[in-house]
């Protein structure tokens, strides 16, 4: 029995029908060009609804932000308007969603920048081992190695944080339930909170105080906008893709954890290390982790409905996100309350395309 996986719960002042999560999932599909959120999009995320809540895939807050081809924005007026007809159609259906907002900062080349730049980041550090997607000069799509980005200057800085605040305006005009603020898997924020990415010696740098202040400046731009309780937050202790390769990692998750508690977000999402390898979270990081953050906490990390169930119920965590089987299952919610099997999904098809492998897997 699922009993508590499958009982409401709030996020915050946004009441869940239950507690399955969409994970934010690439899919790369956005309208071209533009990255523009269109109609097979809110297809797609409607098929979805009976979710508790659906976080969409992360969109860049500005043009800098952007690290893959054919991802959606949130940072023009025809990327809102394509998002308010997604988010038209997820209500019309039932279903709450949050809008991921995402800068990639180093995980992005030049291609992708406007006028050639390179990319921005805490640090000039190239991300080791890391690939972002493009569409090179000749219009073919290629995976490439992340470019040396240049280190974002002190004066810079108040202007990443009103991207912020300017996506949080447009998701609220858009009609989304709430925003995430991307604070995980090695993009700009974690750049910033890491120790090996972020080598700077201004207030932006060097204690963990100091490397996790741009994270909250961006989460309180959110908050200036919606209100703490339609602002949640995801961040990913032990990530360690992307280059990250943090030496303070969980102590960087309770800090932020107890500083989110003070400000009263809807809910901290945590990304687990499970597809991107690192350290698992132990029993004693997660109780310290739901004693510094009593609100909802959405864990993420490859759990299965009976092992979803288990940690609910065990206290740990009040909601569990699934990414790839709502790649595959758009009628998850309905499946786990069935036992029925679940579909297997195609990864050939995970970024990129049209209908096949996006909107065309079978219901029950």
């Amino acid at each position: 029995m699922l009993n508590h996986l499958l009982s409401p719960v709030k996020a915050g002042s946004i009441a869940l029908n239950n507690r399955v999560v969409m994970a934010p999932l690439t899919r790369s599909r956005a309208g071209q060009p533009g990255d523009v959120p269109r109609a097979l999009n809110a297809e797609y995320y409607a098929q979805r609804a009976s979710a508790g809540l659906i976080v969409t895939e992360a969109s860049q807050i500005s043009r800098q932000g952007q690290g893959y081809a054919w991802t959606p924005g949130i940072y023009t007026d025809a990327q809102q308007a394509g998002w308010k007809n997604v988010v038209d159609a997820v209500h019309a259906k039932g279903g709450k969603i949050a809008l991921q907002l995402w800068h990639v900062g180093r995980i992005s080349h030049n291609l992708l920048q406007e006028n050639g730049q390179a990319p921005v980041s805490a640090s000039a550090i190239q991300a080791a081992n890391s690939q972002c997607f493009v569409v090179q000069p000749d219009g073919t799509p290629a995976n490439v190695q992340t470019a040396e980005p240049r280190a974002l200057t002190l004066e810079e800085m108040p202007g990443i944080v009103e991207q912020y605040r300017q996506a949080s305006v447009r998701a609220k005009d858009a009609g989304f339930d709430l925003v995430e603020v991307h604070a995980a898997n090695g993009y700009l924020l974690q750049q910033f909170m890491s120790t090996n990415s972020n080598l700077r010696a201004d207030a932006y740098g060097g204690s963990l105080e100091n490397r996790a202040r741009l994270t909250l400046e961006a989460v309180d731009a959110a908050i200036s906008v919606l209100g703490a309780a339609r602002v949640g937050v995801r961040i990913s202790p032990n990530f360690v893709a992307h280059g990250i390769a943090d030496t303070e990692a969980e102590a960087m998750a309770l800090y932020l954890a107890k500083a989110f508690t003070q400000r009263g977000i809807a809910y901290l999402h945590i990304a687990e290390p499970d597809w991107a390898g690192g350290a698992e979270l132990t029993s004693a990081f997660r109780t310290e982790l739901r004693a510094a953050f009593p609100g909802t906490l959405i864990c993420c990390g490859g759990y299965t409905a009976t092992e979803a169930e288990s940690l609910i119920a065990s206290g740990l965590a009040d909601a569990v996100a699934f990414g790839r089987p709502y790649i595959a299952n758009p009628d998850l919610v309905e499946r786990f309350a069935a036992g029925a099997a679940l579909n297997t999904p195609d990864r050939s098809t995970f970024y990129g395309g049209e209908e096949k492998g996006y909107t065309d897997y079978p219901f029950m």
